[in-house]
């Protein structure tokens, strides 16, 4: 039986990197709700909101092991799967993945020394300075990692030279045209994940047990966050989808079924493609493509006609680009009828289809992120490195590929288990108002022994 290294190298690297993202998006997102969570604690003198970063680190220390297994086996299937591809752009993207490690090990020593100097200096600022490093080593790790992305859509910074990439530039290659947006996308989507997976927890707990001061508190907070970035990732989006009408027309003429090339362009919403590729069913918002793309309604905006068929990207990715898009706006809907609900006095915030509305908004997030992903690695195909390697090039061809992807499945199994039943027994049965009881009573303790004479 003839094994198809090919697909089964896709499939590999497929599950790997949606098992990664959940841990990577958590691994950069929630830091920064750390910080401020611990930051309006300090400015309002709020217990609650510094248990809040206390319980949230716990839970962010699990999510930071797993996912350094789960990038560690990306660097390892660089090597056993796509081997082609390193042989060829190794000596390119290797200064990005080094300092993408550095970037992890800077952000995990000053969260081990952050986890361990609570109630340590007489001024709280100086802890809360300690999570400055930690969000800006996540932010860092993303940003490294995405430059590798953006170079294998916008190859630039070497010479081609018999076959081989010469007279490398290492930082032109990583600060390529792609960067900038493909960045800012990464980590707005990240940190509206992060805050968007803490306000679902809240809304889970008030549903199950009621309302509590301290899971009201951390509903409000984090959906201020998760409107915020909404809007930045909306920003982001608009950004990335006008680099793609300049630098990749075929990316964007694929997520949109846009094979003839026209002015004032219709953005395709959902909708399925018969044979003759015809459009069936689907909703068309007149001339918005053109908007999107160039920010003018009649545009010109090139169709896929303009490129050879064997060079276009797999069209289901059109699903992934409308998923991940609607998402976002429906986040963004969710987190505006939280605050108008908030303050409209007739209505309560806290109502039962808007917690549960909350509560579902937190796997959308994620399952967003994912669509984001597979969308910018699916949507490059078929090449490896655009303009220069094909996927099927860069592939292994040992058979022992089907065997990696159940033994790295088995491996994501056991992580995701255990990841669970850690975060189960980290908080069961240890609720949150108790622990804050607790929390006031040693520091009432501590006081007073310090008040005492000597």
């Amino acid at each position: 039986m003839v094994v198809d290294t090919v697909l089964w190298s896709k499939l590999l690297t497929g599950m790997t990197l949606a098992f990664h993202s959940i841990f990577a998006t958590v691994g950069v997102g929630v830091p920064l709700m750390i910080a401020i969570a611990e930051f309006v604690g300090i400015r309002k003198k709020d217990p609650h909101y510094i248990l809040m970063a206390k319980r949230w680190t716990r839970g962010f220390v699990i999510s930071v092991a797993v996912g350094v297994v789960t990038g560690t086996a990306i660097a390892l299937q660089l090597a056993l799967v796509w081997p082609n591809f390193m042989q060829l752009a190794g000596n390119v993207i290797a200064l990005p993945l080094f300092m993408e490690v550095f970037a992890f090990f800077f952000e995990a020593i000053f969260l081990g020394i952050y986890m361990y100097t609570w109630d340590r200096f007489r001024n709280p600022y100086i802890h809360l300075l300690l999570t400055l490093p930690v969000v800006a080593g996540a932010g860092m790790s993303a940003l490294f990692i995405t430059t590798v992305n953006g170079f294998m859509n916008q190859p630039g910074g070497f010479v081609m030279e018999g076959g081989h990439f010469t007279a490398v530039n290492p930082l032109q290659a990583m600060f390529n045209a792609a960067t900038p947006s493909k960045v800012f996308h990464v980590l707005t989507s990240a940190y509206l994940t992060g805050a968007a997976l803490l306000a679902g927890i809240a809304a889970y707990v008030i549903l199950r047990k009621g309302t509590s001061a301290y899971y009201k508190k951390a509903l409000k907070l984090m959906m201020g966050v998760v409107l915020v970035f909404s809007l930045l990732t909306t920003i982001a989006g608009d950004v990335s989808a006008k680099f793609l009408a300049e630098h990749q027309p075929e990316k964007l003429a694929a997520a949109e079924w846009h094979f003839e090339t026209e002015s004032g362009a219709d953005l395709i919403f959902l909708g399925w493609l018969n044979a003759e590729h015809k459009i069936m069913g689907a909703l068309h918002f007149p001339k918005v493509l053109s908007f999107l793309a160039f920010g003018d309604f009649n545009a010109e905006v090139k169709g896929l006609e303009e490129f050879p068929p064997d060079e276009w990207p797999p069209l289901v990715v059109h699903y992934l680009f409308d998923f991940m898009a609607g998402i976002g706006f429906v986040i963004l809907a969710v987190a505006l009828l939280y605050f108008l609900f908030l303050f409209w006095k007739k209505r309560n915030e806290l109502n039962k289809w808007l917690l549960r509305a909350i509560v579902v908004s937190t796997p959308l997030a994620f399952l967003g992120v994912e669509m984001g992903w597979f969308y910018a690695e699916v949507g490059r195909q078929p090449w490896i490195i655009r303009g220069y390697m094909r996927v099927e090039e860069a592939a292994t061809s040992s058979p022992n590929v089907r065997i990696l992807f159940f033994l790295f499945l088995l491996l994501y199994i056991v992580l995701g288990v255990m990841c669970v039943l850690v975060l189960r027994r980290l908080f069961r049965n240890k609720p949150a108002e108790a622990e804050l009881a607790k929390l006031v009573k040693e520091k009432n303790v501590q006081s007073m022994e310090k008040s005492e004479p000597v």
